[in-house]
């Protein structure tokens, strides 16, 4: 889909806006998006970025209480040592620089990831239907895998021999899953 502003480019950010029942949806290129910035529509003078540094920042009023100050002199210095982000230009761009970020600043993410979400901050992702049988049994079994190693490792042969029996099952009912 292209950009409704400029035409030119592809349409990466997709607005819905509903008032009174009647549906509005706006289509832009990112270069585009920037440019119009808070003339979004429902943004009623608040940009997405406004909106996630919102989320982000602390407030002292929110339960930090006397840790507020010691947080914040945290996060100043709070880096991704891959990329070598600070968690306070991340606040600022509401953007990591990289895929390690996220474990950089981890211990920052999970409460607001908790208060975002309800609780469960765990990311599983989607899995399609069709697959999804499939891929979890594949999960397992490498997740058992994993565990036998342990065992092997720490010389529990006996529950080592345990866990391969259960891996060769899932295997047997994987590989008779897909000669159906």
């Amino acid at each position: 889909m292209q950009c409704q502003e400029c035409n030119h480019r592809q349409a990466t950010l997709h607005f819905t806006k509903i008032v009174n029942a009647k549906k509005t949806e706006m289509h832009l290129c990112e270069v585009c998006a920037k440019e119009k910035g808070d003339e979004l529509p429902g943004s009623n003078s608040y940009s997405i970025h406004d909106l996630l540094s919102g989320l982000l920042n602390l407030d002292p009023s929110m339960g930090a209480g006397a840790d507020y100050a010691k947080h914040m002199k945290q996060e100043e210095v709070l880096r991704c040592q891959k990329c070598g982000l600070f968690y306070k230009d991340f606040v600022k761009n509401s953007r990591f620089g990289c895929s390690h970020c996220y474990q950089a600043f981890s211990a920052n993410l999970d409460p607001i990831l908790k208060r975002v979400h309800g609780g469960n901050h765990t990311h599983t992702g989607k899995i399609p239907k069709r697959q999804g049988g499939r891929l979890k049994l594949q999960k397992e079994v490498l997740s058992l895998k994993e565990k036998m190693q342990k065992h092997i490792d720490n010389e529990e042969f006996e529950l080592a021999a345990d866990v391969r029996d259960r891996i060769r099952e899932l295997e047997e009912t994987e590989e008779k899953k897909g000669d159906q």
